[in-house]
């Protein structure tokens, strides 16, 4: 990352933890848990979009999933909220 750091003190349960240390690598834990929540942060971002279209549009219908599944193949994956 390239952007400024600032240093935080969390508190997580152990075992999160040292599973987190031992699959972090030579980037280290700092770099593999802000990736963590910079993937959450984004999730939450969309989520925050579903709902705001879907207030706007109503909610995505299990038709309209499959004419999308149609258009893509099986790479189309929904996650209801």
């Amino acid at each position: 990352m390239s952007e400024p750091t600032g240093k935080y003190s969390i508190t997580m349960p152990r075992d999160i933890a040292e599973a987190a240390r031992a699959r972090s690598g030579p980037s280290g834990l700092s770099s593999y848990v802000a990736a963590a929540v910079a993937r959450q942060i984004e999730r939450d971002n969309l989520n925050e979009l579903i709902q705001v279209a879907e207030a706007e549009h109503g909610p995505i219908t299990d038709e309209e999933i499959q004419a999308l599944r149609g258009q893509c193949g099986a790479r189309v994956t929904v996650i209801k909220i």
